[in-house]
């Protein structure tokens, strides 16, 4: 598998909070994604879940499923119940042809309320790590002897967002964890997008593209925003994230790092599309990242 360039349709539709952008159909953001020219879709809240009414509804577009986010909470049960728990989703990915394993910890996450400021974020402490990670390499484990790669999605208002708590976890989880490395959350955050691709290049197994809008994050880091306030803005201004090449995240730079790289990268935008429009921020993002995919021999 070459490099592929897909689409997440939280720009059309939005998951956390599903009224934004909940009268736009499936059939518009699949039509809207193909001509675009996307290869392939993550999930949403729209989709079937059965496997061959997926990839029906897919195969008008001729688009392949990506994969799909798995809350975890392996924070308050065990591995074994997580391995358990996971089963249904699991099985789904592997009969629809998907490669990776999005996972992300949501117990105490905060990143779908409204009304709790970033600062509110739970955080790990350095004695927890460890049982954390061991816990998580048990998940990765399971999840790589059922075919897929283990991918952990660093996300803001959950206990993995900073360059720390990023370093704390790959630290202590073993080689089966790989990292999907967002750089829209990776900037907000704090993070160097291209530093993570450097220093964690041989476990990044998928890729998130979004850009961050440079005042909107400063705006929010000084009024103690919650993150769905930061992603939705204020009024008729736009929030925080937008598609690449429209903010301050050097992909060039990411792309650059990523080398051999052999996956797909997603396009992704939070937003409203009452105030961005969905098709043109994806034409938009598209653009970009084929001009600085190339140069980085990474695609065709």
């Amino acid at each position: 598998m070459s490099v592929r360039i897909g689409a997440n349709p939280i720009g059309w539709s939005n998951d956390d909070l599903q009224e934004i952008g909940g009268d736009t159909s499936l059939e518009t953001c699949l039509k809207e994604a193909h001509e675009v020219g996307f290869a392939g879709m993550e999930l949403g809240h729209k989709f079937p879940r059965q496997p061959q009414a997926l990839l029906d509804v897919l195969k008008p577009n001729g688009m392949s499923v990506i994969g799909n986010w798995y809350s975890c909470e392996l924070l308050t049960r065990s591995a074994t119940a997580e391995i358990e728990a996971m089963q249904t989703h699991l099985a789904l990915m592997k009969a629809v042809g998907v490669k990776v394993f999005i996972i992300a910890e949501t117990s105490n996450a905060i990143h779908g309320a409204r009304d709790i400021p970033l600062s509110r974020t739970r955080r790990l402490q350095s004695h927890e790590w460890a049982a954390y990670g061991q816990k998580m390499t048990q998940v990765a484990d399971a999840v790589r002897a059922a075919g897929l790669q283990l991918v952990y999605h660093h996300h803001m208002g959950t206990i993995i967002y900073s360059r720390e708590d990023i370093e704390n976890f790959m630290a202590n989880t073993g080689p089966s964890v790989h990292l999907l490395l967002d750089t829209g959350h990776a900037t907000w955050g704090g993070c160097d997008p291209a530093e993570l691709a450097r220093t964690y290049r041989n476990r990044i197994s998928h890729v998130h593209c979004k850009d961050v809008r440079a005042h909107i994050r400063a705006k929010s880091q000084a009024g103690d925003w919650s993150f769905l306030d930061s992603v939705l803005g204020q009024g008729d201004e736009l929030g925080i994230y937008t598609v690449p090449g429209d903010g301050m995240v050097d992909f060039a730079s990411v792309f650059a790092e990523l080398k051999g790289y052999d996956g797909w990268v997603v396009v992704e935008a939070e937003q409203d599309p009452k105030k961005a429009p969905a098709l043109a921020y994806a034409k938009k993002g598209m653009a970009h990242l084929r001009a600085v995919l190339q140069p980085a021999g990474l695609l065709n």
